[in-house]
């Protein structure tokens, strides 16, 4: 019960990483506001966490609207009175080179990826403010600085912004006591994940790229999320935590 007395929000809580994140805050204590774009997905995680007798309540947003966000943090602090912890997770993914990609794609993965990070950190931070401190905790990847992992120019790019976004809000905050860190896994079977390795052969020769011999699990990266958004890392701010079963160490 490392999250007793805390508010969570989870973005993207529908599903993949962020739904298991959320079930977790959950399980360990933490009032959660289970935010997606889609209201249903939203609904049943939280009555996961309901089932399993945490609190949680579903949000319908599009966190790259600056309206809705404002309106997901009011409703956090409405609801349970205070914001501690933030899990800005909601990303999309997109298939291109440079020479191939849209503009259309290039702006779309960028508002959701990058764009939505700055937007909850925006309206986040001056509620934790309140609360004497907080933790902020952002999806970004591997694939950050290890280039050819990706099938899309674009996703990179977002994932290495987020990093760079995190280190410098992170060392502007840090008097109010507000840390902010990035998580980075590797291949994990979400949902997104598997529809792109599902045909044949794929996923087995991923898997030999691992030296610990397998994918990562959604519940791999939420207990990393967890540890980062708990008080056990209150002296971490202004980093990324690798969770890839040890594919950037070779």
């Amino acid at each position: 019960m490392r999250l007793v007395g805390k508010v969570a929000i989870v973005t993207g809580g529908g599903s993949g990483i962020g739904e298991t994140t959320a079930v977790l805050f959950g399980r360990e204590g933490a009032k959660v506001l289970v935010v997606d774009n889609r209201a249903d997905a939203a609904k049943a995680t939280v009555k996961t966490i309901k089932e399993t007798g945490g609190t949680a309540c579903p949000v319908c947003a599009d966190v790259t609207k600056a309206a809705d966000v404002e309106a997901m943090i009011r409703t956090a602090v409405e609801l349970f009175g205070r914001l501690d912890i933030l899990f800005n997770n909601a990303g999309v993914l997109a298939k291109g080179s440079v020479v191939d990609l849209s503009e259309n794609e290039w702006d779309r993965v960028m508002d959701v990826n990058l764009k939505a990070v700055f937007l909850c950190c925006k309206y986040a931070i001056p509620e934790m403010t309140k609360n004497a401190g907080g933790s902020i905790i952002i999806t970004s990847s591997i694939v950050a600085s290890i280039g050819g992992l990706s099938l899309s120019c674009v996703y990179p790019a977002t994932k290495a912004g987020v990093i760079g976004f995190c280190k410098d809000t992170a060392v502007k905050y840090a008097r109010h006591n507000i840390r902010i860190n990035c998580v980075c896994p590797g291949q994990v079977e979400t949902p997104m994940v598997r529809e792109r390795i599902k045909a044949p052969g794929v996923r087995e020769a991923l898997i030999e790229k691992y030296p610990l011999g397998r994918l990562g699990q959604p519940i791999d990266v939420a207990y990393a999320v967890l540890f980062l958004a708990s008080d056990e890392a209150s002296f971490i701010t202004g980093t990324e935590l690798i969770v890839d079963g040890g594919y950037s160490a070779q």
